[in-house]
């Protein structure tokens, strides 16, 4: 299985993905959300999830960023900006919902927020996992629920990375 995503261009996120760009929440935070493509996923795939991370966070913030999370995606293909549209899979809380991240509402949380790092350039992951199941999630759904609703039912994975320069 192979993710790749044309907001990635030579190992670089492109502005408009992330604090150079010009979508935002009513808190500021951009959001105007990556595309990717999954091919070759498993014989047997019936859903995908999706975690997007910083993990050069961790020496600012204490732990990794989640950025965005997605599960029951039945499709291969996610275009631009759709996690502000999308009725057809569902999203978790991203770290805005944190202390560190401002306290924002779990409602505004369940999108994607774009990247905005604060001290360096920073390397962000998508990892797209492959399932064999439908997951019992519901919006605004933690990371931990996440991987525990996924154990043993993952095909396969594979992360897309890209680079997103400091402000």
């Amino acid at each position: 299985m192979k993710v790749t995503s044309t907001g990635v261009k030579n190992g670089i996120i492109l502005e408009e993905y992330g604090g150079r760009g010009n979508q935002f929440n009513e808190n500021g935070i951009p959001n105007y959300s990556l595309p990717f493509r999954v091919e070759g996923a498993p014989e047997g795939t019936v859903s995908l999830a999706l975690v997007l991370e910083d993990k050069d966070a961790c020496p600012v913030t204490g732990f990794v960023w989640i950025h965005w999370l997605a599960a029951n995606i039945t499709r291969f293909e996610i275009k631009e900006n759709e996690s502000c549209s999308t009725k057809d899979f569902i999203q978790g809380c991203n770290s805005f919902v944190s202390i560190q991240g401002g306290e924002q509402s779990k409602e505004l949380s369940s999108f994607y927020s774009g990247m905005t790092p604060p001290d360096k350039d920073h390397v962000y992951e998508l990892h797209v996992f492959a399932l064999d199941c439908m997951l019992e999630l519901e919006n605004g759904f933690w990371l931990n629920e996440l991987y525990q609703k996924m154990e043993g039912h993952i095909l396969a994975t594979d992360v897309c990375k890209g680079v997103y320069y400091k402000m």
